[in-house]
């Protein structure tokens, strides 16, 4: 077979994507390179996906670059010709004429302002794409130099990052590699990019294990919305999406971060899911995903909120206009709850499923926390909650829960006569890692399947009414409701005393002997 059209193994690409990271390793933050690493391999598959359309035309057409041209102005992505100018005597003359295309910026690799023609190039694909890219690499400077360092610098580290992703192994033409395999390279790189950013990945990234559970607990069905309200790069979206798998879906989600919500444009684009509606903006304080001056209401509503906000917006929660903390508004410091009543006030009533990653404060914790806990509880509304095991994250080592509501559990919906709630406590069953710890397929489907059978496993899962609830004055702490203590075994008393006396007799033994051969070196 000719090997440039061998088909690609995952493990390859991912290998030389991460290869391709050198260049900033010990000079750039993750935090920061990662913004350049994934535009350039979004660059890159267009780029491929436009050079492989071209060669096809190119058999069919010829020289007849004009009719090629009109053919791929229907592209999926538009790469337009750039042109630059520069003054001449008081006339303008054209110094360089080239596609806006990787190759055509590794072409112009030694060129001593690339950083330049990288933004340039970017700049001219957003216009040419407005409808699907605006605002997307509005975030990116190629020509920085406080990220990338002085021009000689920057140059140098610029000119290597394209060589490194000239690869052969990074040709992500249509004919050689599947959209699935880049869609995973570019969550490869992030899951990565979290893991060396440590604290500072919360931003981005929620562990793939974590997002398979949430995604499997929310159970997307065919024709549903699926929304993430902190829907960061995507990970969530694209895990839920993966349930349905004839694609018979529609994504939503909002991000606050700039950065973070281009990233997840891409990413959408990467797994082919063009269609996706992501906004740019504060979801608490300015939700974008709404309709005709109310809130869009989803089938699915899924989220790893940022943990515990402070400054989430309370000043503005009385005042909402729509209307969402009517339970009571959390406390200034501690935004939990905001985010959770966001996702159940934008699940369709009596149908829409929620679930949502949440620190254990927010089962326990009292005053207007507990006022929303127990209207959610009282309204019947709370399915499940789920205690996982600590370190998980790689922004912080506290176990988590998942907490899951069911808009078809409340009064005229298909599950009002349904009123207990499932506790799990998978906190104990893990695989541990060096820097965090994941969970297992099997572990997963313990989960998973406890739930959806709503078994009673001693030590393990329990169903638990709103009576015993209320007994516990709404507190959803996991003990209270799982059992999971472990009876030390009995101890001999005597047993142990005659293993003390045994040892005690040895020990005077071998000091005894020492003694006697410390004696002789000495006479010796």
């Amino acid at each position: 077979m000719d090997n440039e059209n061998q088909k690609i193994d995952q493990k390859d690409i991912n290998a030389a994507a991460w290869a391709a990271c050198d260049t900033f390793r010990g000079v750039v933050d993750p935090a920061q390179y990662k913004d350049y690493i994934l535009v350039i391999l979004f660059l890159h598959y267009i780029s491929d996906v436009w050079q492989d359309h071209y060669d096809e035309y190119k058999k069919q057409y010829g020289d007849d670059d004009e009719r090629i041209r009109r053919k791929l102005a229907r592209e999926r992505f538009i790469l337009p010709v750039i042109k630059l100018t520069e003054e001449v005597e008081e006339k303008r003359k054209e110094v360089d004429s080239f596609t806006a295309s990787f190759y055509s910026l590794y072409e112009r690799k030694e060129r001593n302002n690339i950083g330049e023609l990288i933004n340039i190039t970017l700049e001219h694909i957003e216009e040419a794409n407005r409808t699907k890219l605006a605002g997307v690499f509005r975030n990116i400077d190629f020509n920085s130099e406080a990220n990338l360092g002085k021009t000689k610098d920057r140059n140098r580290r610029l000119k290597q990052l394209l060589e490194d992703f000239n690869s052969p192994k990074l040709d992500m033409r249509p004919s050689r590699v599947s959209e699935d395999i880049i869609g995973n390279t570019y969550i490869y790189l992030i899951e990565h990019f979290a893991s060396d950013s440590g604290k500072k990945a919360g931003e981005f990234f929620s562990p793939l294990m974590v997002t398979e559970l949430v995604a499997r607990l929310a159970s997307p069905k065919e024709g549903d919305t699926i929304c993430d309200p902190t829907c960061g790069s995507g990970g969530l979206l694209i895990k839920a999406a993966n349930q349905i798998p004839s694609g018979n879906f529609a994504l939503f989600g909002q991000e606050t971060n700039g950065s973070t919500w281009a990233l997840c444009r891409m990413n959408m684009f990467l797994h082919g899911f063009d269609s996706a509606r992501i906004e740019w903006g504060d979801t608490i304080n300015n939700p974008l995903l709404v309709s005709n001056k109310s809130l869009m209401k989803f089938d699915v509503v899924v989220a790893n909120p940022p943990f515990s906000l402070d400054k989430w917006g309370a000043e503005n929660a009385a005042s909402d206009p729509y209307r969402r903390f009517t339970r009571g508004i959390p406390p200034k410091s501690k935004g939990d709850w905001a985010f959770i009543t966001h996702m159940v006030e934008t699940a369709k009533i009596q149908k829409g499923r929620i679930a949502v990653v949440v620190p254990h404060g927010v089962l326990f914790r009292g005053g207007s926390e507990l006022t929303i806990r127990k209207s959610m509880i009282e309204e019947n509304l709370l399915d499940a909650v789920i205690g996982l095991p600590s370190n998980l994250f790689p922004t912080t080592g506290i176990p988590v829960a998942i907490l899951v509501f069911d808009r078809a559990r409340e009064k005229d919906g298909s599950r009002e006569n349904e009123t207990d709630v499932m506790f799990i406590d998978a906190s104990k069953e893990f695989v541990q890692g060096k820097k965090q710890n994941t969970l297992s397929e099997e572990q997963l489907n313990k989960i998973t399947e406890t739930y959806i059978n709503r078994s009673d496993v001693e030590k393990y899962s329990r169903k638990v009414f709103f009576d015993e609830i209320k007994e516990n004055e709404f507190n959803l702490n996991i003990p209270r409701y799982v059992d999971t203590y472990e009876e030390e075994e009995e101890i001999d008393i005597d047993a142990v005393q005659k293993e003390i006396d045994r040892l005690e007799a040895e020990l005077a033994d071998v000091r005894s002997q020492m003694k006697e051969k410390l004696a002789d070196i000495l006479r010796g």
